[in-house]
């Protein structure tokens, strides 16, 4: 079904010490994306990016659990606020990122005051909170402020509390946890598709069981980080990690939720064209979108 989608950079690389994921949306649309949506037979505005601070380079100081929480909260505030603009609009959001921290925000904004599906590809967790995570990066933690936890800051962006509950998530390709937050998902009632559950099960299962899991909501807000992918797909991110979900899976995933018709907004996150061969990430990012959007073989 054509849709009026609306085009939202953010190129925010505050929730991590590694530079460069801030270029992102500038290789996302150098791909073509938005012509390539047109020719699906969408319309296309591109709303050009959210305004991000100067980050001061610091090279060498370890990432402190409070680096950045103003920053990034100011970002999301700035992101919720155009999404739910655009939502209001009747548009379809594509953030493109930036690191996952922009998740807090274009959730935040997907949510709105209803009760939505929140689908989480990615390699890691992001579940952490101050308390557990190793690093103190803040984009391992958006899953959890999401959900009312970590950062008051960033739990209260849009509107106070949660935004998602808990049974309305699903992670799939996780294969790099952290052992705190191994404990944390376990409990939360978040169900996650890892690694092993896609090799075991196949990825048509997951993708269909997930479908299945949110029959009875209208929406699911989609959000892809790169790093999901194996790393010989998508080489341009910041936290590779071997034995990820191949081409062909992606792919399919894509295409069985874009069969649902329930995904009414999308986030591409993590793609960093510094450490990309020749914007393969980039032109992978887009062409999974295009597939989420509709795109079929036949």
């Amino acid at each position: 079904m054509p849709r009026q989608i609306s085009i939202i950079g953010v190129p925010m690389d505050f929730g991590q010490l590694l530079r460069g994921v801030d270029m992102g949306p500038s290789a996302v649309r150098y791909t073509g994306l938005a012509d390539r949506l047109c020719q699906l037979g969408h319309s296309v505005r591109d709303r050009g990016d959210v305004r991000i601070p100067i980050r001061d380079p610091e090279p060498g100081q370890a990432m402190a659990h409070d680096r950045y929480v103003g920053e990034i909260t100011q970002i999301c505030r700035a992101i919720y606020a155009l999404g739910r603009k655009v939502m209001d609009q009747g548009d379809f959001p594509l953030f493109i990122g930036g690191d996952h921290s922009i998740a807090v925000g274009t959730v935040s904004a997907a949510a709105g005051d209803e009760t939505v599906g929140l689908i989480w590809l990615d390699a890691h967790g992001d579940f952490n909170t101050p308390e557990t995570s190793p690093s103190g990066n803040i984009h391992g933690m958006p899953l959890a402020a999401l959900v009312g936890e970590g950062h008051e800051d960033l739990v209260n962006v849009g509107r106070p509390g949660a935004k998602v509950k808990p049974e309305n998530i699903v992670l799939i390709g996780q294969r790099d946890l952290d052992p705190a937050e191994k404990k944390r998902l376990r409990s939360s009632g978040i169900t996650v598709f890892t690694m092993r559950d896609i090799d075991e099960q196949g990825i048509s299962a997951v993708a269909n069981k997930t479908v299945m899991k949110f029959a009875h909501l209208k929406r699911i807000h989609l959000t892809v980080d790169m790093d999901a992918l194996d790393p010989v797909e998508a080489p341009g991110v910041g936290t590779p990690v071997p034995g990820g979900i191949t081409y062909r899976e992606a792919h399919l995933l894509m295409e069985i939720l874009a069969d649902s018709g329930k995904v009414g907004s999308m986030d591409l996150v993590e793609i960093n064209p510094i450490l990309d061969v020749a914007n393969k990430t980039a032109e992978l990012a887009v062409e999974l979108t295009l597939s989420a959007m509709g795109k079929s073989i036949l």
